[in-house]
C-alpha cells in the first residue's frame, strides 16, 4: 500500500488555519512537508487552546496537532544570510512551496516568487493571501473571522431581531480555503510532471469563501433580494429547526419539505394539529405555534430514538450531537475515521483521518503533529548535507532557532 504523494517535497511557510490545513492535506496523502519555523516567532496554532490537560505550551496546542499531522519541523532564522540560503537550497529541490501571508512579506524575506522561479523553474509556488495578489485591497491582512464577515456569511448568521452572531468558527479555514487552494495545487503539480514547468498559484481566500454563500448571491443576482438572519428555520419550510429533547442539553432537528412528511411527523409524535396545518402555506403563517407545540413534544423524547423513528417514518430529522456523540458515533467508528497517534509530549492522542478512502492507498495521517524544531537535525543531515559539527556550529551562532 503505497500513498499517492510519496516523493512531492513542499517547503511549507504557511500558519495558523486555511494555510495550515492545506498542507495537512497534501502531507497526509504522503508528501514531505517540511513547515519552517522559528521560535522567535511562532505559528500563532502552537499557542492556541485546547491544550493537552489544559497546560499550555507550544506543544501541546490540540488545534495545531490537528492543522500539522505528518509534517516535519525546522527552525531556521531567515533574517541570517546563512539562514536564509539553507532555506533557498531546500527550495531548490523541492515540488512545491506554500505560503498565506500578505503579499510583499515572502519578498520582504527575499522569496518573492520571481527570486525562487530563478532558483527552480520547475517550482509550484502557492500564495493564499486574503485578496490576492493584485488590486486595490491586495494588502489587506484578515483571518477567517474577517473573511466570513467581507462575504457577507457573518450578516447572515444568526436570529433573526439580533445582530449578527458569527458562525461561533471560521469556516474558511477549515472548509473553502485549504480544499481549493489542494486542488489548485494538485492541478499545477500535475502539469508540473507532465511538462516540467512550475506555476505561480494565487489564491485570494474572500473568492473562494464564495463558494459557501452561492445561494444567497443567487437569490441578490435574479431577484433583488438580499438574505438576511433567519436562524436555525429554513424560510420556506415549517416546522424547521432545532427542538429541544430528554436530557440536559439534548436537541434534535426536523425539516418538513412537503405535506406528507408533515402528515407523518404528526403520527410518529401523535400530535394533535389543526386542519389547516396541512397546508404548507398555514404552517408557515402559524410557524411559531407549530414551534412551541413540536417542542413540547420532543422534550418527551431521547434525542436518538426520535430521530431514528422520525427517520424511519420519511421525516428528515437528525440528533444534534456534542463532541462526546460525534467521538463514539458508530459509523466513524467502522470507518476508521479517528486515528490514535503517540505523540512525543502529549502521549497518545486522537486524529481525523482523511473523510476519502482509497482502493489501493494509505489514506490516514502517517505522524502526530511535529514538536517545534523536531527535525531540524534530521533535515541538515539528510536533505541539506550537513555533518554534526556542522549544524552544532549554526545552532551556536543562531542560525538554527
Amino acid at each position: 500500500m503505497r500513498r499517492l504523494l510519496a516523493g512531492v517535497r513542499v517547503i511549507d511557510f504557511t500558519w495558523i488555519g486555511a494555510g495550515s490545513y492545506t498542507t495537512k492535506i497534501l502531507a497526509d496523502l504522503g508528501a514531505d512537508v517540511i513547515k519552517i519555523e522559528s521560535s522567535a516567532r511562532l505559528d500563532t496554532l502552537r499557542v492556541t487552546k485546547p491544550f493537552k490537560d489544559g497546560k499550555p505550551g507550544v506543544n501541546r496546542s490540540g488545534y495545531f496537532a490537528d492543522r500539522n499531522s505528518s509534517k516535519r519541523s525546522v527552525t531556521l532564522n531567515l533574517k541570517t544570510d546563512r539562514g536564509l540560503d539553507m532555506v533557498k537550497r531546500l527550495i531548490a529541490d523541492a515540488d512545491l512551496v506554500t505560503n498565506n501571508f500578505t503579499p510583499g512579506v515572502m519578498e520582504k524575506l527575499g522569496l518573492g516568487h520571481d527570486t525562487l522561479k530563478a532558483l527552480s523553474p520547475r517550482l509550484v509556488y502557492a500564495a493564499m493571501s486574503m485578496q490576492g495578489a493584485s488590486g486595490p485591497e491586495k494588502d489587506d491582512l484578515g483571518y477567517g473571522l474577517t473573511i466570513a464577515a467581507l462575504t457577507g456569511l457573518q450578516h447572515m448568521t444568526g436570529l433573526p431581531d439580533r445582530q449578527p452572531a458569527g458562525t461561533g468558527t471560521n469556516y474558511p479555514d477549515h472548509i473553502p480555503n485549504p480544499g481549493h487552494a489542494a486542488f489548485a495545487i494538485l492541478a499545477a503539480l500535475r502539469h508540473q510532471r507532465r511538462t516540467g514547468e512550475g506555476q505561480f498559484i494565487d489564491l485570494a481566500q474572500m473568492e473562494s469563501t464564495l463558494a459557501m454563500v452561492g445561494p444567497s448571491l443567487m437569490n441578490y443576482l435574479v431577484n433583488g433580494v438580499v438574505d438576511g438572519r433567519h436562524g436555525n428555520a429554513r424560510p420556506d419550510h415549517a416546522p424547521s429547526g432545532v427542538y429541544p429533547c430528554a436530557g440536559a442539553d439534548r436537541w434534535i432537528t426536523i425539516e418538513v419539505c412537503s405535506d406528507a412528511q408533515w402528515t407523518a411527523l404528526t403520527r410518529a409524535l401523535d400530535l394533535p394539529a389543526p386542519e389547516e396545518w396541512r397546508h404548507a402555506k398555514e404552517r408557515l403563517r402559524q410557524r411559531e405555534a407549530i414551534d412551541q407545540e413540536l417542542a413540547r413534544r420532543t422534550s418527551r423524547h431521547d434525542m436518538m430514538q426520535l430521530a431514528q423513528a422520525l427517520q424511519e417514518a420519511g421525516v428528515p430529522a437528525g440528533p444534534v450531537y456534542d463532541a462526546r456523540d460525534v467521538m463514539r458515533d458508530p459509523q466513524l467508528e467502522h470507518r476508521g475515521h479517528w486515528v490514535t497517534l503517540d505523540h512525543p509530549e502529549m502521549g497518545p492522542s486522537t486524529y481525523n483521518a482523511a473523510p476519502y478512502r482509497f482502493s489501493g492507498a494509505h489514506f490516514e495521517p502517517t505522524a502526530p503533529a511535529p514538536l517545534l524544531g523536531q527535525h531540524t537535525d534530521e533535515i541538515c543531515r539528510d536533505v541539506l548535507g550537513l555533518d554534526d559539527a556542522a549544524i552544532g556550529q549554526l545552532r551556536a551562532d543562531g542560525v538554527l532557532s
